[in-house]
């Protein structure tokens, strides 16, 4: 048993069932990445009789998750499939990644299984929810550009379908997710330590309460903040957008033979985009927002005080091509906000009630987001990593019994 059992670097809470078959299969994607997945195949089930469920994160390797276990163990193959870029935040552009789960996909439709149901867990929501989406298009309507200007590719590619789509644990997308927990009192990208002292969200005097004691923000303060906060992304926009003009200048005037040595020198070169203090959403510290089962702190620690100036964080070192593609509020297309409406597939949603990372009110508009009549909404008292907390008493992987009783209903 791993002793953090939010790590993916031991099976918990327990093996896989004996005998299940496992299978690593490596696919061509159409811009020539590799796309890697790992088959995991019940003992004694031919696919045709079985049902796969697709597993993957943009920035996670998947081949592990806590769920696995319990899903085979109830019948079901389980594909975990594994980004290009997963934990690479530098160059995680999720066009690329759409591109990598149509290349695993259209591997594993060749087995002929039964049904093929994704599984977005976590930021695997955002992805699953994008995916689905852009798979139902005609190529030709797909989109066809990043938001960096760069060629998708996914009008050339194979998408598979999906018969249906479980979300356990999800959020609204990097983007929208980064977009309420970095720091709006950033006033300097170039310096980690600059501070607005009037949207400071660890100042006492704006409502901050260290931990046990809830903090507790005037409404005032709160919507000052949030705006603030989706100012700064808008900032951070500009500026990789205004790094991806330089070098594509630079690359036109290379062509033309009119470049000099600076000129090729930028066009060969990918600007980074350090940003700092991402851990600071309010509702981690003041628990009478959007109240739920939660304790103080956030997914990345009781402390946010802390990590916030930390190494970790969401998005903290991309090139301008991640962050306007995954990280940006305004300009990722990978957001349950963008492309949820168009799906229309049956789907299961399973909230964690202790969630410090999804809260009430984020999980409740990706249902509303979520276009298909057939909905199925379940709730687990765990945290963000299925834990159970308080009171609860139930294994870590609950949510694969509600995933199995919810495909008994498809049949």
């Amino acid at each position: 048993m791993a002793t953090n059992p939010g790590l993916n670097v031991d099976w918990y809470p327990a093996e896989l069932p004996t005998g299940t078959g496992i299978h690593v299969q490596t696919s061509v994607t159409v811009d020539d990445n590799a796309a890697r997945g790992t088959l995991y195949a019940p003992p004694g089930r031919e696919p045709r009789d079985t049902t796969v469920i697709v597993i993957m994160h943009p920035r996670v390797d998947m081949s592990r998750h806590y769920l696995i276990p319990a899903l085979l163990g109830a019948g079901h193959a389980v594909y975990a499939v594994a980004a290009r870029d997963a934990g690479n935040d530098l160059r995680l552009v999720h066009e690329q990644t759409l591109l990598d789960l149509g290349a695993a996909l259209t591997w594993l439709h060749t087995l002929g299984f039964r049904r093929t149901v994704g599984l977005g867990n976590s930021g695997g929501a955002g992805l699953l929810t994008y995916y689905v989406q852009q798979s139902e298009k005609a190529p030709e309507n797909r989109i066809a550009r990043t938001p960096a200007g760069r060629p998708s590719f996914l009008d050339r590619a194979t998408l598979p379908t999906l018969d249906a789509l479980a979300y356990v644990a999800p959020h609204p997308g990097q983007g929208t997710l980064l977009s309420r927990c970095i720091d709006a009192s950033v006033t300097d990208e170039d310096d980690a330590f600059s501070v607005d002292p009037a949207l400071d969200p660890f100042d006492e005097d704006n409502g901050y309460r260290p931990a046990p004691e809830s903090s507790g923000y005037p409404p005032e303060f709160v919507e000052r903040y949030r705006a603030a906060q989706l100012d700064r992304i808008a900032r951070i926009d500009a500026r990789a957008r205004d790094h991806i003009a330089e070098a594509r200048s630079a690359r036109k005037k290379v062509r033309a033979g009119d470049g000099s040595a600076a000129d090729r020198r930028r066009a060969g070169t990918a600007r980074l985009i350090t940003v700092w203090r991402t851990d600071a959403d309010l509702r981690a510290m003041d628990l009478s927002l959007d109240k739920s089962d939660r304790g103080y702190g956030s997914v990345y620690g009781p402390r946010p005080e802390v990590t916030n100036y930390g190494i970790v964080g969401f998005g903290r070192l991309t090139t301008p091509d991640a962050w306007l593609s995954t990280w940006s509020a305004h300009s990722s297309n990978a957001t349950i906000a963008k492309a949820g409406p168009d799906v229309t597939l049956p789907t299961l949603l399973i909230a964690y009630t202790a969630d410090n990372c999804v809260f009430p009110s984020d999980f409740v508009a990706i249902t509303e987001c979520i276009g298909s009549v057939h909905k199925q909404i379940e709730s687990v008292v765990a945290d963000h990593y299925g834990n159970p907390v308080g009171a609860a008493e139930h294994r870590r992987d609950r949510a694969a019994v509600l995933i199995d009783r919810w495909l008994e209903t498809l049949d």
